[in-house]
């Protein structure tokens, strides 16, 4: 993700650099004006995420041409990702030159248009669709009058603006690249070049193709599942002012009065982030019970004990504690942001974990919460009402971890559990979270396919796609879908495993034995005499590598078979309530 602005002169000192290294991504660019200095910002700011674009550039003013036409060099590019920028300054031209009765539809028209061009690319190419909205130009002839009429330009591009968001919530493989978002926080007057469009054509100034092609990288990162997950939070002088342990609970800035409002402000930006599905933790050198106080007791605290899914609290420091929570959370350490208002704390935590996102605080907090929610550190591709859930869902595994302890036996503890579970195919209330875990699963993860909710769509409409999807409870919580298991039929009697995945958190379940019972049951209903699997290693999935030996496949070249016939059940301590 762009933790850092870099300048333009950076990245383009970049493209001298190496990229063998890096993972390529294919991305198609269709403009109406000049994008030259897009692709320059977008081929350097890979080079600072670990990626090596592949770009396709298309000529101006091209893209019906590109996006209709089949045999044009976009399809045969073949691009995984196609980001399509028109400007404002060309659209206000064109309704400036319509005829005034027509400018009552230039956002039915505009949408239109976007929606048949969006629907060709994906039938055609199956890729995913960055369409930029329109920012404002802050000019119209009709003044404040502007917000009355149909007539005036600035109702036509809010609306066309607005429609563009409800079309990409109908259209799944459609994502808003939110250019009118980034300029309302910039000024116009930071990101408009009047005097270069009037010689070149080019819209923005330098630095903002930076910025554009930063927010344009967080998004590819995000479908691509590099994503972060989890947020840590330091206490003293970052989520309130002053020190717990000196002030005493009447003592600490926050609430409305004073500097107490900058820490309400990170709190409160904080609390969205949770209820958005990151998971928080808390990471501070204090007496526990002391920092505890705050949650249980300050009346202006707006987060409490239960949004927060892990509270670490010693005298530690406070690298060993960011591993400890790393850990306890199963989750990467390049999934964790760590905000902390010290820069002698900050300075040690990324000289010592590098994959580590710390943010360069501001030395004003009133400055605090603008700057974290200008990183855009948190960018994601999905959103799932599971997501509401997940720091329960952490708290209900620290009971069980509790729990676990009292035990004499794993085998004593699991069947404690009384855990519940059935295969389901998908359907329209599983499907969000299924491409959810697709984009986000890394390490329990045998071939990282990546899916959006449109291609789970169209995987449900395929004859030959067996998709089924795991949920999982016990007597101390429900875990939600934990498991996605992806059949194509590939032969009369074969069924390839394109994807299986499995959150973490239920490792040590038996949870992988009942899927594959449950895959076999399927193969077997459909016919089928073999099932056939795949590992493909990444950075992040070595756990999985002896995943279908362990399972009973035998080798077959570079993949693993398992016969319908001959499989014999895993016994599980997990009741299957599909089950007759």
């Amino acid at each position: 993700m762009s933790h850092t602005p870099f300048s333009f002169a950076r990245l383009k000192r970049n493209l001298k650099r190496d990229y063998s290294a890096f993972p390529p991504v294919r991305l198609a660019i269709l403009g109406d004006s000049p994008t030259q200095l897009l692709h320059q910002a977008l081929r350097g700011h890979g080079f600072e995420v670990g990626l090596e674009y592949r770009i396709f550039e298309a000529d101006i003013d091209q893209i019906e041409r590109q996006i209709l036409d089949p045999s044009s060099d976009l399809y045969a590019f073949r691009p995984e990702v196609v980001l399509v920028f028109e400007s404002t300054r060309k659209l206000h031209e064109r309704f400036a030159r319509s005829d005034p009765g027509a400018r009552t539809d230039l956002a039915a028209s505009r949408l239109a248009r976007a929606r048949h061009l969006v629907e060709r690319l994906d039938a055609g190419l199956r890729c995913h669709t960055l369409w930029c909205n329109y920012p404002e130009t802050g000019e119209d002839v009709f003044g404040s009058f502007a917000n009355k009429t149909q007539a005036s330009f600035t109702c036509q591009l809010r609306k066309l603006n607005v429609d563009l968001m409800t079309l990409s919530q109908e259209v799944k493989s459609l994502f808003v690249c939110d250019l009118a978002a980034l300029q309302s926080a910039l000024g116009a007057a930071r990101t408009g070049a009047p005097a270069t469009y009037v010689t070149t054509g080019i819209v923005f100034d330098v630095e903002h193709w930076a910025l554009f092609a930063a927010r344009v990288t967080d998004m590819v990162l995000s479908l691509r599942g590099v994503l972060k997950k989890c947020l840590v939070l330091d206490l003293d002088n970052t989520l309130w002012g002053g020190v717990i342990g000196d002030d005493g609970l009447e003592g600490i800035q926050l609430g409305e009065l004073g500097l107490g409002r900058a820490f309400t402000e990170v709190q409160l930006w904080a609390k969205l982030l949770k209820d958005r599905g990151v998971i928080l933790a808390v990471c501070s050198k204090n007496d526990e019970a002391v920092a505890r106080e705050p949650f249980e007791k300050h009346p202006d605290m707006v987060l409490r004990l239960a949004d927060v899914a892990m509270f670490v609290a010693n005298w530690e420091n406070k690298v060993d504690n960011l591993r400890h929570i790393q850990r306890a959370l199963d989750i990467g350490m390049d999934s964790i942001v760590f905000v902390d208002d010290n820069p002698f704390e900050r300075g040690m935590v990324k000289g010592a974990i590098p994959a580590l996102c710390v943010p360069e605080l501001p030395e004003d907090p009133a400055e605090y919460a603008p700057y974290l929610q200008s990183l855009n550190l948190f960018e994601t591709a999905s959103f799932s009402a599971e997501d509401h859930e997940r720091t329960r869902r952490y708290q209900d595994e620290a009971a069980r971890a509790t729990l676990q302890r009292s035990f004499a036996s794993e085998d004593e503890y699991l069947e404690s559990l009384g855990m519940v579970s059935a295969a389901r195919p998908f359907d329209d209330f599983s499907a969000p979270r299924v491409a959810q875990l697709t984009q986000r699963s890394n390490q329990f993860n045998l071939r990282t396919v990546r899916y959006t909710e449109g291609d789970v769509a169209r995987l449900r409409g395929d004859a030959e796609i067996l998709g089924l999807s795991w949920n999982l409870r016990d007597r101390l919580g429900d875990h939600g879908l934990v498991s996605v298991v992806i059949l194509r039929v590939t032969a009369p009697d074969t069924a390839f495993v394109d994807t299986w995945l499995m959150s973490c958190r239920v490792l040590k379940r038996g949870m992988e034995r009942f899927v594959l019972n449950g895959v076999v049951a399927a193969a077997r209903a459909r016919g089928l005499a073999r099932v056939v699997g795949e590992y493909l290693p990444t950075a992040k999935n070595g756990m999985v590598k002896d995943h279908y030996p362990r399972l009973g496949f035998q080798p077959k070249g570079a993949r693993w078979e398992l016969c319908v016939e001959t499989f014999e059940p895993f016994p599980v301590h997990i009741r299957d309530e599909g089950a007759p």
